[in-house]
């Protein structure tokens, strides 16, 4: 890096209000031992994530996808040009800024075959649904699982997720995705406006984006054994009264081998990420209430700058 400073601009939130946020030129951030300075494309948000900060101003988003820009010390393998994606962690300034510093361990070659916007859609959604999945539920073929919000950020990839384990998939989703989350691999998708304890039972695995009500209902349909993943919040400790059930809440943590086997499974064209509506970084405060507001499912994506020749689409570059 040149020992003069460098500006970058970014979107800076000042308190939990999205209307707080607003564009400010700060300092390109210089890449630590073990980082990576990455060139943002395109970023994405989470409902909620505003009120994350521990303090104020802060800078969110931290799904991402970019070009490599410089490398700290020992960062090796990788150069600058390098299409990359991933999870910035959530005690770092996220990525809704042209630059954003991770450590190269928590990113992945891009998948070559979607552009930075599709690539954006993937890392929380998809690192939340593979860690559940195969690490808190250590999901086998064969197994029922039920994933409540099927459309969403989350649960879209739990469901096509699990069902490439071989799984068989029951959904809830609103009566407007019902066909969209059957066409991601649910054998049985329900309108959560009802009740689908009447309909679901001998559950192995519940992944539960939702939380509430949800979670609660979901104790006496699972199976003598079974695990609760809870995403949202932290299940009853009582289980719903039940001694041979498991409950377990996690929160998602980059990983960048995680973000390389889901960059095969798209490029394989076995999993598919969706994007909702895409915003310019200008416009971000416009996107979190459009994220907040009925709308088509996937994720609400960011295009921070276009890469790759004056397109979104970039060349196929790997890591």
């Amino acid at each position: 890096m040149n020992d003069a400073v460098r500006i970058m601009r970014a979107m800076r939130a000042s308190s939990s209000d999205p209307a707080s946020l607003t564009s400010e030129s700060v300092p390109v951030p210089d890449p630590g031992p073990g980082e990576l300075l990455v060139e943002v494309g395109s970023t994405a948000i989470t409902a909620g994530e505003l009120s994350w900060p521990e303090s104020w101003p802060a800078i969110p988003c931290h799904d991402m996808s970019g070009v490599v820009a410089a490398a700290g010390d020992g960062a090796d393998g990788w150069r600058s040009g390098d299409e990359v994606y991933g999870l910035v962690g959530f005690d770092r300034p996220g990525a809704a800024a042209e630059y954003v510093t991770a450590p190269a361990a928590d990113l992945a070659p891009k998948p070559a075959s979607v552009d930075h916007l599709s690539a954006a859609a993937i890392p929380l959604g998809g690192l939340t649904a593979w860690q559940a999945l195969h690490e808190h539920a250590r999901l086998t073929a064969g197994q029922h699982v039920l994933v409540h919000g099927g459309a969403g950020g989350v649960g879209a990839y739990a469901v096509q997720l699990a069902a490439l384990a071989g799984a068989r998939v029951t959904a809830t989703a609103s009566a407007r995705d019902l066909a969209f989350v059957a066409g991601l691999g649910a054998r049985d998708v329900l309108d959560y406006s009802g009740r689908f304890e009447d309909h679901v039972r001998d559950v192995d695995v519940v992944i539960d984006p939702v939380g509430g009500t949800a979670t609660s209902r979901s104790w006496p349909v699972m199976r003598s054994g079974g695990t609760l993943v809870a995403i949202a919040e932290e299940p009853d400790p009582g289980q719903g009264g039940r001694g041979d059930v498991r409950g377990v809440y996690f929160v998602v943590r980059p990983d960048g081998g995680q973000l390389r086997e889901l960059a095969a499974l798209v490029d394989k064209q076995q999993l598919r990420p969706t994007v909702s509506a895409v915003f310019e970084l200008a416009a971000l405060p416009e996107a979190f209430q459009a994220q907040r507001a009925p709308r088509l499912p996937g994720k609400v994506i960011i295009r921070v700058r276009h890469l790759g020749g004056g397109s979104d689409r970039g060349s196929r570059r790997s890591g």
